[in-house]
């Protein structure tokens, strides 16, 4: 065997025992370009939907340590779309719904569920902190019709951006949100989080009109922490703070006592993006959007980090 091939070989070997093989060393290469340095430490799993799992276009490849891997669903490859969020962006994807007549499962969603848990995103279970970001871009001035009611004019009371279910979810409840739901009738940008499966749920709504914050047809960063130790929740809109009011002046986290508070100790069952239900058994709040550059990240991220995320990305 020659020098090199005795080399080669060597490298592959080293690689495949120290779990530096050629698909992470990729990831890091995406994450170095993509991801601000001050958040790579924390960040579980990333979709720039520029990276279709081989052998299948329907699947798109996590870019984080995680290795979660989400079905584009209903849509397959057709959701991969070349729209451009931020500088180097390739692809965005495409959710929306296809029917809203009929009541059937075809709406384009992306994400991934497990009704044993997602194992590879573990390090959501027992976590004190997270924080979701992304790009986002709606082409909707209404939440969609309600498919599943007879009432032709009925609609659903939210807007699906992208969260990380329970660890009892049925597909549809979340441990941290972002989204776009009805506050005492008006439809309000949201941070909506959960601490303990089963338990209460907290949401802090924009002020804001929505519609300012998501310009239709604009590209617009959103980011919302979830601290899960005191309670704290936050949004930010191109880098920048969103004022807004907790929806419950009680304490739904349970926090008011001593901690340290933590979410319950069970793998998420997965993650939405553009509506529930992403093992596609129901149809729930779809978005008509495209989205770019998902970053799920476990740990709160403090303000002056959102800001350079945006930064480094912004064109």
């Amino acid at each position: 065997m020659s020098r090199a091939r005795i080399v080669a070989v060597s490298l592959l070997v080293v690689g495949v025992l120290t779990g530096l093989g050629v698909p992470p060393a990729q990831a890091d290469r995406n994450i170095a370009h993509d991801v601000h340095p001050a958040l790579r430490a924390h960040l579980v799993a990333a979709y720039d939907f520029d990276h279709p799992v081989p052998g299948d276009p329907a699947l798109e490849r996590d870019q984080g340590r995680s290795g979660t891997e989400i079905e584009l669903v209903n849509g397959g490859a057709a959701m991969r779309v070349p729209d451009h969020a931020y500088r180097g962006s390739g692809n965005a994807v495409q959710t929306r719904q296809v029917a809203p007549t009929v009541a059937g499962n075809d709406d384009w969603k992306a994400g991934t569920w497990s009704a044993s848990g997602v194992r590879t995103l573990r390090a959501f279970s027992a976590t004190g902190g997270t924080t979701i970001m992304g790009w986002f871009k709606l082409d909707m001035d209404l939440p969609a019709l309600n498919s599943t009611t007879a009432d032709p004019t009925d609609r659903y009371n939210a807007i699906g951006l992208a969260g990380l279910l329970t660890g009892d979810s049925d597909g549809h409840g979340v441990r941290a949100l972002l989204e776009l739901i009805d506050v005492d009738g008006e439809l309000r940008l949201v941070a909506l989080g959960r601490r303990l499966d089963g338990g209460n749920s907290q949401t802090f709504a924009a002020r804001q009109d929505w519609r300012e914050l998501l310009p239709a047809g604009q590209w617009v960063h959103l980011a919302a922490t979830f601290d899960f130790g005191t309670g704290a929740l936050a949004l930010y809109r191109d880098g920048e703070p969103v004022e807004g009011f907790y929806t419950r002046a009680d304490d739904p986290w349970l926090v008011a006592g001593p901690g340290p508070h933590l979410t319950t100790a069970s793998d998420p069952r997965g993650i939405k993006i553009g509506g529930s239900f992403p093992q596609n058994t129901l149809e729930r709040n779809p978005c008509d959007c495209r989205m770019d550059g998902l970053l799920f990240l476990d740990s709160v991220v403090p303000a002056s980090d959102v800001r350079r995320q945006y930064r480094h990305l912004a064109r």
